[in-house]
């Protein structure tokens, strides 16, 4: 008789997979993902890559896991005892039935954890050599064309184009106007970093800024993107991110940190009064060298017009070519002047065009005059090689063996080992001897050996 008991036909019986996998649909879909606070515990990082721990507070605590797809966007390191902000996604874990919270974003939670991820990540940048300064690159002295990456809205940029306006208004700017504070800030500049370095007008410096602010407000200049952004460009980056006392991590990867937005506008550019000055002290000795050159060919004039006072018409001749002379020189001397005063001008529309053309094609002539004697060399030395492998050939050619044998002489050897037979000692009447000639060899037999021939 069966101990079974009959099944009844309205009992519905489910598996434990089966119920646990109807529980945890049951508990994300009635739990959008939301952010907790709470205390680290039992961090554990098997090799896998991902991470496992438990959130606690004073009565309860509950296990995480946050994927290694995840948790490799960490900004500082998670240790036990830290408080933490987490973004979580409810769930079921199927195998054992554990209840367990689904983490795909933390950071650590308060000012003084922004301090804290601040200092790891400076460190980590430090021991990977963005803060070197073999990596700064030099700002330009005369910059014709500056980018500007900051908000649109605030005094920052108002500042910066009232200084560049006052010092040198000849320097085009082009604004890129991005998020300075939020969770897009950071994105938006680094776009606007590679935008700056790709634009068809080229840069010569870039301007990477915002007014002062909390911690948290200048958090996108501390965010990781950003600072391998402004390593990774191209053109040299000034940061001048708030005030003198806020420092980032973008001051410490920047080729050079400005203490205030206003003063990064200074470093890059040339005070115009300067400028000025320079071009009318360079226009005064122009015209000085011009004013000795005139007394210095009057000076001549006269000298020859001593030489030549004689009477006779040579005399008048000469001296009415003398005046033809100096007035040419007078009238060419103004010419002069006027040229270089229109140069002048138009000196400070012309201080954006530098081209390193001139020195480029020197360069390029020493190259091909350096090529062209390495060419002359090698081809030297080449035939200085020849010249001595023929001499060395020739010189093997008197020592070598074959050149004896080929004026009569031959070499004896065993016929059963190739051993030389340098003495009748070593053959016996009926040996066999190989004997090598200037052209072919011989199987001899010998019939006699003696030491001297008889």
């Amino acid at each position: 008789m069966s101990n079974r008991s009959p099944q009844k036909p309205d009992r519905k019986i489910m598996t434990i997979s089966e119920l646990n996998r109807q529980v945890k649909q049951l508990i994300e879909d009635g739990f959008p993902p939301l952010w907790v606070e709470a205390e680290l515990s039992n961090v554990s990082k098997p090799s896998s890559g991902h991470l496992y721990f438990t959130l606690k507070d004073e009565k309860a605590q509950v296990r995480c896991a946050m994927f290694r797809g995840r948790n490799r966007f960490l900004q500082f390191k998670p240790a036990a005892g830290e408080r933490v902000l987490a973004r979580v996604q409810v769930s079921l874990y199927e195998n054992r039935g554990d209840f367990q919270l689904i983490v795909d974003r933390m950071e650590p939670a308060g000012e003084g954890a922004l301090r804290q991820a601040f200092e790891q990540l400076k460190q980590r940048l430090y021991q990977e050599g963005l803060f070197d300064e073999d990596y700064k690159q030099a700002l330009p002295e005369l910059p014709s064309h500056l980018a500007v990456i900051t908000s649109a809205s605030g005094a920052v940029l108002h500042d910066i184009l009232t200084v560049l306006e006052r010092r040198f208004p000849l320097i085009q700017v082009t604004v890129i106007p991005v998020a300075v504070q939020g969770d897009q800030a950071a994105p938006q500049i680094v776009a606007a970093l590679e935008r700056a370095n790709q634009l068809p007008d080229q840069v010569d410096a870039i301007i990477v800024g915002r007014g002062g602010g909390s911690i948290e407000d200048l958090w996108p200049f501390n965010e990781e993107i950003v600072a391998r952004a402004i390593f990774a460009s191209d053109i040299p980056v000034v940061s001048a991110v708030g005030h003198e006392v806020d420092v980032t991590i973008a001051d410490y990867v920047a080729d050079v940190r400005a203490p205030t937005p206003s003063a990064a506008a200074e470093l890059l550019s040339p005070d115009q009064n300067e400028v000025r000055q320079w071009l009318h002290s360079f226009e005064q000795q122009l015209s000085r060298e011009i004013n000795d050159r005139i007394a210095d060919e009057r000076q001549r004039t006269d000298w020859l017009r001593t030489r030549l006072r004689h009477p006779g018409e040579r005399l008048r001749e000469q001296s009415q070519r003398l005046d033809e002379l100096e007035l040419r020189l007078t009238h060419n001397t103004r010419i002069v002047i006027k040229t270089a005063r229109l140069q002048l001008a138009s000196g400070q529309a012309e201080l954006r065009r530098h081209s390193p053309e001139h020195t480029l094609t020197r360069y390029r002539d020493r190259l091909q005059q350096l090529s062209a004697r390495l060419k002359q060399l090698m081809s030297d030395r080449v035939s200085n090689q020849q010249i001595r492998l023929q001499n060395v050939t020739q010189s093997l050619d008197v020592v070598s063996p074959l050149a004896t044998i080929s004026r009569g002489y031959a070499i004896v050897s065993r016929a059963d080992d190739s051993a030389l037979i340098r003495s009748y000692q070593q053959v016996q009447p009926g040996d066999h001897v190989t004997t090598l000639l200037g052209e072919g060899f011989l199987e001899c037999t010998v019939d006699k050996s003696m030491p001297d021939k008889k």
